[in-house]
């Protein structure tokens, strides 16, 4: 619904806030605001008439009873899709924010998360790198692998970083091997030196380029009451989950699902989710 709105970038994510917290929690005062961008209380005042008034009217009333504002029964979201995961990732990221500086408070319900350490990258190291995949550019970096434990000097292009559970990588096409691999950053070393233009992109990558449908399913070893248990954990229609993904990302999907098709859990109730199309999604493994 925000499509043509002439909206300062920070205006919106101001906005945002407001219907998240207001939804979610059913209680949205200024000092959420004024907490999260460091504003006096009169802006964070401003930016909610300013919602009221230009994106979302009738969407929140002020209740003197819990001092501060909630949502009407009319309440229709404008600047986000009303789904929970943007709670819970606002959520996330409070926690890890005031966890590196201690004793901010921003103001939301309390929550505990369990923080899984993500390999460290170097700093010096991501700049070229992002340069390089922006520009399309070879780059000569060392590199090492558990294969190769010493730094090696390596000549890739990379043209995509990528987000997987629990770590970052380039997809690149390495030219000493011939084809386009996956390299993990904290596994780079030294300094990046940029190189000229690759004529490998992109668009050369079948595995990035292939689509697959990875169809999760519930194991069939399960009993249809406890099957439904788990259509419903995973938000399934017709008993399936089709998930669209590149066929590079195939292996990490199963990996953070949890699912190895190799090797089948001897309870059904530690299983709980199998590959219903797995011969499809094989042919694309590597």
């Amino acid at each position: 619904m925000t499509e043509g709105w002439p909206l300062r970038w920070d205006l919106l994510l101001r906005y945002r806030l407001i219907e998240i917290v207001a939804l979610w929690e059913g209680r949205l005062t200024t000092n959420h605001l004024c907490k999260s961008f460091g504003i006096g209380r009169q802006q964070a005042s401003k930016d909610i008439n300013n919602y009221l008034r230009e994106i979302a009217p009738g969407n929140l009333e002020y209740d003197s009873s819990i001092k501060g504002y909630k949502p009407t029964a009319a309440f229709k979201p404008a600047v986000t899709t009303g789904k929970a995961e943007e709670y819970l990732h606002l959520l996330s990221r409070n926690q890890d924010i005031a966890e590196r500086f201690q004793g901010l408070d921003l103001g939301f319900t309390r929550t505990e998360m369990l923080q899984v350490p993500l390999r460290e990258v170097q700093p010096q190291l991501l700049r070229p790198l992002v340069q390089a995949c922006r520009e399309g550019s070879r780059i000569e970096v060392k590199y090492l692998s558990l294969q190769n434990p010493t730094p090696r000097s390596r000549i890739i292009a990379p043209h995509t970083l990528v987000y997987t559970p629990n770590r970052w990588h380039l997809r690149a096409w390495c030219e000493q091997n011939g084809e386009f691999r996956d390299f993990v950053l904290s596994r780079f070393r030294g300094t990046v030196k940029l190189l000229s233009r690759s004529e490998k992109t992109a668009e050369h990558d079948d595995y990035w380029n292939a689509i697959i449908p990875v169809r999760i399913v519930p194991d069939s070893r399960l009993g249809k009451a406890q099957q439904a248990v788990i259509e419903a954990d995973y938000g399934m229609t017709d008993g399936q989950l089709v998930l669209e993904t590149r066929a590079s990302l195939v292996e990490y999907l199963l990996q953070a699902l949890n699912i190895d098709t190799r090797s089948v859990a001897a309870s059904p109730e530690a299983q709980q989710i199998v590959v219903g199309n797995l011969e499809q999604v094989d042919k694309w493994r590597f």
